[in-house]
Order: structure tokens, then C-alpha cells, then sequence
């Protein structure tokens, strides 16, 4: 049963495309905080899925995976902070890190 007092509010990601989150939070909690923690999570099963021999197109798959994810969190941070360049430049260099990391 949906709960009536949730009726109308946007969802998880709709808040934050929308920037009804603190930009703080959105920064640094949600993306260089989870965000960071789902990118390590996925490159460690991806080196995993190697040593234990799966093909290198799988482990790529894997490591690659959140990507979506952290294009849309830099994407919902530049919508948020449109004339802060400090948060735009920390989003973006985080964004290169997790596709090397």
C-alpha cells in the first residue's frame, strides 16, 4: 500500500534531476560519497570476475556499468549548480577518475 503522505512527490531521481537536494549533499555525499563507493564496488568484482577467469569482454561489462549512473549524477549536479564552477569542475574530474578507476 503506497504511503499517502509520499502522494505527489517526485522520486529518488527526479529529485535530484530537479535539484530539490542540497547541492552539498548531491555533491558530496551522493556522488563523490556512494557514488565512488558503487564505482569501487563494481571494479573490484570486475578484477574478481578475471582472476577467476571469465572473459575480459564480461569484466569490462561489469567495470563499466555504472557508468550511466555517473553520467547522470554529474549531469543532475551541473543542472544544480549552474553558475558554480567549483562543483561543476570537482564533478567532472570525478566523473574521468571512476571511468579509469
Amino acid at each position: 500500500m503506497p504511503d499517502p503522505a509520499a502522494a505527489g512527490q517526485p522520486g529518488y531521481l527526479a529529485r535530484r534531476w530537479r535539484g530539490q537536494l542540497p547541492l552539498p549533499r548531491l555533491l558530496w555525499r551522493e556522488m563523490l560519497g556512494w557514488g565512488t563507493a558503487i564505482n569501487l564496488g563494481f571494479s573490484v568484482l570486475a578484477l574478481a570476475l578475471l582472476a577467476a577467469g571469465a572473459p575480459a569482454a564480461v569484466a569490462v561489462g561489469v567495470h563499466f556499468a555504472p557508468l550511466p549512473w555517473n553520467l547522470f549524477l554529474v549531469a543532475a549536479v551541473w543542472r544544480h549548480a549552474q553558475s558554480q564552477g567549483f562543483s561543476r569542475a570537482v564533478s567532472a574530474a570525478w566523473l574521468l577518475v571512476m571511468l579509469v578507476v
